[in-house]
Formats: C-alpha cells, structure tokens, sequence
C-alpha cells in the first residue's frame, strides 16, 4: 500500500510539475510568419514556434536585443535589428539557426541612444518582393526623432540605398513590387492614446514609375502598420478606440474593420502569404485574411529563468535617500527597495525591510530615535509604514487605501505625528498613535508641498501656489485647523523653515528684480532673484536685525 502512494503522490508531483512546465509564455514581441513558421522575441531573443503553437525554439542568444524578425520571401533566412556590437544594426540569420550577418555599419551610437518611446533605430520593415533586398527605417540622415528614411541592402552585403521617399516608417510592397504602402511618422512607440493631432499617421501608397503617392486612409486617428494582401491593404488604426486590424480594398476603395478587440490594443503586426501574425496583450495570434479568423497561438517556453534567479548586489551604488540618526550615530538609507542602517563609525549594517517584493523608500529618523518611517508598496499600493530602527519589531502600516504616490514625509519634532504629500495635490498628516489621517491642503495646481514643522509640533508650515502660479507660504495650527498666508502672491517663495526657538520663519523668495543685459543684443535677463528672507511670528518679537 505504501509502494502505492510513493507511486501516486510521484505521478501528481510530475503532473504538476508538468502544468507548471507547459504554462503559456508571454510578453512575446513582434511576430513573423512565413508558411508555418513564426518567428518572435522573448526577452531580448528570437525564437521559433509552428503556427499550431508548442515548444519555442531559441535562435539567437546575444545579450543585446533582437527584435523586428521578417522572413525572407523564400522563407529560408530571417532579417532582424540586432544590438551584437554595441549599436543597432540589421542582420541575417538561417530561418533554422545560424552565425548572424551583418548587413549594415551605419555607427550612430548617438542615435540610438534614445528613449524607448521613440523606438529603436535601423528597424527592418520588409524584403523586396524578390528576396534580394532588405528594407529598413533609419534615422541616420535626420536630427529629428520622429523622422526617419527607408533604405534596401542587399542580402548578400553591400551599400545600402535610399528609397526614393522623403520620409517613411513601417511599409508593404504591393506583389508586383511597383508600389509600396507605407506610412511617413514614426509614433508606434509613443505611449499616448487616441492621438488624434497633426503628426497621427495615414497609409499612403508610392508609385515607384510614376513617383506619384496617395493618401487611402485620410482620417484622424492613427493609422499605421500596412501589410499588403492581394487586393487588399490591411493596417492598425485606433479610430474606435481599441488598436484593431482593419483593411482598405483596392478596388473599392472602401475600409473595413475586420477585428474587434475592445482590451488589448493589437500591436507590430507583419503578414506572409495570406496570414498576418500580430501581439496583444503579450500573446501572439493570427489572422487569415481569406477566412476573417483570428486564432490564438499558444507559446511554450523552456527557460532557465536567469533574470529571476536571486543575485548579490552592491546596494551601495543605488542609494535613493538617506538621513541620519538624531544622535548622530547611525545613518539610514533607501537603496534598491530596502531599507538600510549604518553606523557612523563602527557597528553592523541593518537591513530593517528585507522585502524582495516591495519598493521601500524614503526613509527618516523619528526626532527620539526610536522609530524609521518609510514609504512601502508592500500591500499593493503606496502607504506610510513605521518600523523599530533597531530591526527588534514587525513593520506596522499607519495609512490605508492609498491609491497614489506618496512622497516628502516627515516627522513632527514631539515624534507623535507624520507629514506627508501625494501626488494627487494633498498635504496630510497622521497621529501615530491613533492612526487618524487630517487633511491640511487640497491644492489645485500643486502636487509637491515643501512643509516643515514648528519645533513645539503644533504649527506646519507649507508653500501653495495660487492662481498666478507662484507659490505662497503658509502655516497651518494643529489645534484649530486654521491656515494664514504669510507671504503675498506677487512674488513665488518657497521652502519656508521654522527657526529653532519657533519665533521665526525663514524662506527663500523671488524679489529682486535686478536685469542684466546684453552686451551683443538689445535684450536683458534676471538671473540671481532669490533671497532668504525671515518674518516674525509675534507681535512683540523683536527682529534680531533691528539696531540696538
């Protein structure tokens, strides 16, 4: 009997160990196909799957990236942008694996040095219908990001030449290769939605005889991505909101929607043959363009996890705050999501947090020294938490259902309260012991206060700006919840201070209008305006400037 159940509780342990194995991939990136091949990229690489799905086969495995695969139009090399020697540039591969080529040197390290939302450079498009060619977009002749040129190498190597376009992105040729659907801005990588201003892009279509280019889709919203099918030209367009696959009939000239998706936009879809393969959601799926059916292509993949394996790191290369003990013995510090302390001198170092799967941050010392107050998205979302500074207790959460960021907190002189701000405009504090949240500030144009307290912990003192923009200095008493400005709004002041004795309040202020001017055009500039300035808070003290 006992034999019996090593043997069952074995089979449930493989079963289960099986479905773990063969769980779905995702966050796979733009897809090919050529027959019943598709190509694709997960984590930096290109793989491999039939159309039917299974067991992804890796092809490449450089540490840059490889990205924008396109089959050849005989199926047998794959063309992709690769990153193997330090810059972006255009390769071959073996459709089954193989030593890359590299097909371009255009050396525009500067270039690619751009933010993801401008996407990357020398992205392969296309080949040419006959298989000679490999197209792809560059911003190697352009200052200006949004601009790019289509430019064909050869297969087998050599010069690249400019297509005779003055701007174009992601493009199509027709089948008989005479005319080419493409579009003229490059945004596919821009993170706003719904665009609908002067640079949402269009599908034109070039005549490569007659140098004449037509405009087929003339609508406001974005427009991109051309595959053209036969009589057919299909493209992604956003015009009812959700990215979907829609298509433009050569003949009729009429557009029609021929996906609809309303959770995902669908996004980078190229076609081979009468099949389009495109990503949403971080799947891939494909569309037969004769039978209108969209399939999902279910993606496994045998990894051995590298980039979630847990690693030692050098916290001391990502300190994000730090501030130190009231006696000044030790020093605390945020770095890479954790909370440290260090002595001054000698000692340990203390990790209070040890939390792997939360950003702890912003850090500070109670005033008695007792406690470190930090923020944390431990539960899910930004909240303010406290913890023993000695590591001797469990952290305990102060605030709830925080539902934005949480930033500039501090704690009152007496230790028994916490300021903070967020970036929904707010500027709050919290009764450590109570837990009560008291709102002091809802500003309407401010999503930063920089507040202080007075050194009796009754009095906070904060900057607001008003209508015209410029900030206005504040303080707020505890005990009645009423706010007096101090300063006027004819002039910007900010980061208001307390004096030590509380009977003063500092802040610096934009008052001195003292233009200096050009010695090579008519013009003037105010360039030291600032001062710190000082007010009395009471009546009968004296300023410690007055002559004695």
């Amino acid at each position: 009997m006992s034999h019996f159940r090593t043997i069952l509780n074995f089979c449930l342990v493989m079963l289960f160990t099986g479905q773990i194995s063969a769980q779905e991939a995702r966050l796979l990136r733009f897809p090919a196909i050529h027959d019943q091949q598709v190509v694709f990229t997960y984590a930096g690489d290109l793989y491999t799957v039939p159309l039917s799905g299974g067991m992804a086969r890796k092809l490449t495995s450089h540490v840059g990236f490889e990205m924008f695969a396109r089959f050849s139009p005989d199926g047998k090399t794959i063309a992709f942008t690769g990153q193997y020697d330090g810059n972006t540039e255009v390769f071959t591969i073996p459709s089954q694996g193989g030593v890359p080529q590299r097909l371009t040197h255009t050396a525009t390290l500067s270039r690619d040095d751009l933010s993801d939302r401008m996407g990357p450079n020398n992205i392969v498009m296309t080949w040419t219908p006959d298989g000679k060619n490999v197209v792809y977009r560059s911003r190697k002749q352009t200052f200006n990001d949004f601009v790019g040129h289509l430019f064909s190498v050869p297969a087998e190597g050599g010069l690249s030449q400019e297509l005779p376009l003055s701007t174009g992105g992601f493009c199509s040729y027709s089948p008989d290769g005479k005319k080419l659907a493409f579009n003229r801005v490059f945004r596919e990588f821009r993170t706003w939605k719904y665009y609908h201003g002067g640079m949402a892009d269009d599908i034109w279509i070039f005549n490569f005889d007659t140098k004449e280019v037509k405009n087929i889709t003339n609508n406001i919203a974005q427009d991109i991505l051309p595959m053209w099918i036969g009589n057919e030209i299909f493209f992604l367009s956003d015009r009812d909101r959700t990215m979907n696959l829609f298509s433009y009939n050569l003949e009729t000239e009429k557009v029609e929607k021929v996906t609809h998706f309303d959770d995902f936009d669908i996004k980078f879809p190229s076609h081979g043959g009468n099949s389009i393969v495109f990503e949403k959601g971080g799947y891939l799926f494909h569309f037969d363009a004769s039978t209108r059916e969209v399939k999902q292509i279910p993606v496994t993949i045998a990894t051995d996890n590298q980039y979630s394996r847990s690693e030692y790191k050098d916290a001391s290369k990502r300190i994000f705050s730090s501030g130190l003990a009231p006696d000044g013995s030790r020093v605390v510090f945020s770095a890479r999501g954790d909370i440290f302390t260090v002595p001054a001198e000698s000692g340990i170092t203390r990790n209070l947090t040890r939390s792997s799967g939360a950003h702890d941050r912003n850090a500070t010392w109670s005033p008695d020294g007792k406690h470190i107050a930090y923020v944390s998205d431990a539960s899910g979302e930004y909240e303010i938490y406290i913890q023993p500074q000695d590591g001797s207790g469990a952290p305990i959460q102060l605030t709830q259902n925080g539902k934005t960021y949480i930033f500039g907190i501090s704690w009152s002189p007496d230790s028994k309260k916490i300021a903070w701000s967020s970036r929904d405009g707010k500027l709050q504090y919290i009764d450590v012991q109570s837990k009560k949240v008291t709102q002091v500030e809802k500003g309407e144009y401010d999503i930063s206060f920089s507040s202080n307290w007075s050194p009796d912990s009754k009095w906070l003192t904060y900057t607001m700006q008003d209508e015209n923009r410029f900030a206005v200095v504040y303080i707020y008493n505890l005990a009645t919840g009423e706010k007096h400005p101090v300063t006027d709004s004819w002039y910007s002041s900010a980061q208001p201070s307390f004096s030590s004795d509380g009977k003063y309040l500092l802040f610096t202020s934009d008052r001195d209008f003292n233009p200096i001017y050009s010695r090579t055009e008519w013009n003037h500039a105010y360039s030291s305006m600032s001062r710190i300035y000082m007010v009395m808070l009471a009546k009968d003290t004296p300023s410690p400037f007055a002559p004695e």
